[in-house]
C-alpha cells in the first residue's frame, strides 16, 4: 500500500514538505486539537516518505523530550499561577492603586497595567492574568465611564505581558527546544517586557490626555476620603509577598542559587505560603489548583509530544533542506529573512497558539538565523516578543476570548477585537525597537552571565 501511495503521489521532498503544511491546516480547520494533528500528520508522512523504520527514531526523540528536565518547571509554574490567582493579593493591590491613580485621566488604565505586570512577574501564563483583571478592572472602568475598547484592549495587552515577562512557561519551552540556558531567556525578557508595558502606559496617557472623555479622571467624592499614606502603606503591605515571591524565583535564577526547575518549585512552594498566610487555604482549594495544573500541564505536553513527531518526519523528508533551498533561492539578506520568519511568526498566531508556532517554526528558523549571523539567544526573544500578538490578533486570539469569558454583556467580541488592534501596533513598534536596539534583548544577560 506504501508503495502505491508513493507512485500515486510524486514523492519529492518538496511535495511532502507542501504537502505536509497543507494536511496541518486542513486539520485545524477541520477543529482538530494540535496535538492531534501534528502526531496524525506524521505518522501518515512518515508512511508516505521514510517508511515505518522512521517510528523508532520519532519514539526515542519523544522520549528525549519525557526525560527533559527542565520541563518540570512547566507544572510548577502553572501551579504558582493557579494558587496565585485565589490568594486574593491582586483585589487589595487593585483597590488600593485604583484610589490612588483614579483622579488621573486613564488613572485606572495605568493601575490595570502595573498590576497585569505584577501579575505577570509571579504567574509564567496568561489565564490567571486574564480572568483576575477582567473579573476586577472591566466593571470598574466601565462604570467611570471609560471607554469599552481601550479598557478592553489595556487589560487583553496586560494581560498577555505574563507569557514574556518571566517566569513564563513559553521562555521554558523555548530554551527547551533552542538549548539556550532558561536562566538567560529569563533575563533577556526583562528590559522587553517592562519596555512593552511601559508602551501601552505612554499610549494610554497620550491617548486619555488628548481625549479625557476615552477615560476620565474620578471625581475625590466617587474616591472617597482615604488619605493618601493610607492607600500607600496598604499598596506596600499587599506589594510585599509578590516581591518576595518575584525575588525568591527570579532572584535564585539570575544569582545561580537555583536551576529553573528548582525555582520553580521554591515560588509553587511560596505561593502556597502565600495563601495561607492571607487565609485563602482549603484542602478543597488545593485539590482544585492541583487538579487544574494536571490538566494544563498534560495540554501542553501532548502538544509537545505532537510537534516533536512532526518536527522529527519534516527533517527526515529533507523539509529543512527544502525550506532552506527556497530561502537561498529568494536572495535574501540577513534583516530581510529576519522580517519573512517574523512576519510568518506573526501570520501564524492569527490561527494557531503560542505553543505550536513555536514548536512547529522554531527548528526551522534558528539553523536559518544562526546561518545569518544572528545572536541566537536574540533571535529566539525577538520571536518570544512577536508571539505576544498572536494572544491579541483576531480571529484566535486567546486573550480575546478569555477576556470575552467574564466581561459583563455590554461589551462585545467587536468591541475586543477594536480594543486590541493598537496595543499589537505597540508590540511591532517594541520588536522594531529590539531590532534597531539590540541591546535591549542583551544587555541583561550578557551582565549576569557574562562569565
Amino acid at each position: 500500500m506504501r508503495h502505491r501511495l508513493r507512485e500515486a503521489v510524486a514523492v519529492t521532498p518538496e511535495t511532502l514538505t507542501i504537502l505536509m503544511f497543507c494536511g496541518m491546516i486542513v486539520g485545524l480547520i477541520a477543529g482538530h486539537p494540535l496535538a492531534f494533528v501534528l502526531g496524525g500528520i506524521s505518522v501518515i508522512f512518515a508512511f508516505i516518505g521514510p517508511g515505518p523504520a522512521i517510528f523508532s527514531i520519532i519514539v526515542g526523540r519523544i522520549y528525549g523530550q519525557m526525560d527533559n528536565y527542565i520541563l518540570i518547571a512547566v507544572p510548577m509554574f502553572i501551579l504558582m499561577a493557579q494558587l496565585l490567582s485565589v490568594s486574593g493579593v491582586t483585589e487589595n493591590m487593585f483597590s488600593a492603586l485604583r484610589l490612588m491613580l483614579g483622579r488621573l485621566r486613564g488613572g485606572m488604565l495605568l493601575a490595570t497595567i502595573a498590576i497585569s505586570v505584577l501579575l505577570a512577574a509571579t504567574t509564567g501564563v496568561i489565564g490567571a492574568s486574564m480572568t483576575v483583571m477582567g473579573v476586577l478592572a472591566l466593571p470598574s472602568m466601565l462604570k467611570y465611564g471609560y471607554q469599552k475598547e481601550l479598557s478592553c484592549g489595556a487589560i487583553a495587552a496586560g494581560g498577555s505581558l505574563g507569557i514574556l515577562i518571566p517566569p513564563s512557561i513559553m521562555l521554558v519551552i523555548l530554551g527547551s527546544y533552542s538549548q539556550i540556558s532558561v536562566g538567560q531567556l529569563f533575563a533577556a525578557a526583562v528590559i522587553p517586557g517592562f519596555l512593552l508595558a511601559g508602551l501601552y502606559t505612554l499610549y494610554s496617557l497620550i491617548l486619555t490626555g488628548f481625549r479625557p472623555d476615552l477615560g476620565p479622571p474620578v471625581s475625590e467624592a466617587e474616591l472617597g476620603e482615604t488619605s493618601r499614606s493610607e492607600l500607600i502603606g496598604l499598596l506596600l503591605r499587599m506589594a510585599v509577598p509578590p516581591i518576595l515571591l518575584i525575588f525568591g524565583v527570579l532572584g535564585s535564577i539570575f544569582a545561580g542559587w537555583a536551576t529553573t526547575t528548582e525555582a520553580a518549585s521554591i515560588g509553587a512552594m511560596l505561593t502556597l505560603a502565600m495563601v495561607v498566610a492571607y487565609g485563602k487555604f482549603s484542602w478543597k482549594l488545593l485539590q482544585d489548583s492541583v487538579s487544574s495544573t494536571i490538566r494544563t500541564s498534560a495540554m501542553v505536553l501532548f502538544v509537545v509530544v505532537g510537534a516533536t513527531a512532526f518536527t522529527g518526519v519534516f527533517v527526515a523528508i529533507g523539509g529543512t533542506r527544502v525550506v532552506s533551498g527556497w530561502i537561498d533561492a529568494a536572495g535574501l539578506g540577513p534583516y530581510a529573512l529576519l522580517a519573512l520568519m517574523l512576519a510568518i511568526v506573526f501570520v501564524l498566531g492569527m490561527f494557531l497558539d503560542w505553543l505550536g508556532i513555536v514548536l512547529i517554526c522554531l527548528p526551522i528558523f534558528l539553523p536559518l538565523a544562526l546561518d545569518a549571523g544572528f545572536d541566537p539567544l536574540w533571535f529566539v526573544m525577538m520571536v518570544a516578543i512577536v508571539l505576544q500578538t498572536s494572544f491579541l490578533t483576531p480571529p484566535f486570539g486567546y486573550a480575546l476570548f478569555y477576556l470575552e469569558g467574564v466581561a459583563p454583556p455590554e461589551v462585545t467580541l467587536m468591541h475586543i477585537y477594536r480594543g486590541v488592534l493598537p496595543f499589537v501596533g505597540l508590540i511591532l513598534l517594541g520588536a522594531g525597537l529590539c531590532i534597531a536596539f539590540p541591546q535591549i534583548i542583551t544587555f541583561l544577560p550578557n551582565a549576569l552571565y557574562a562569565k
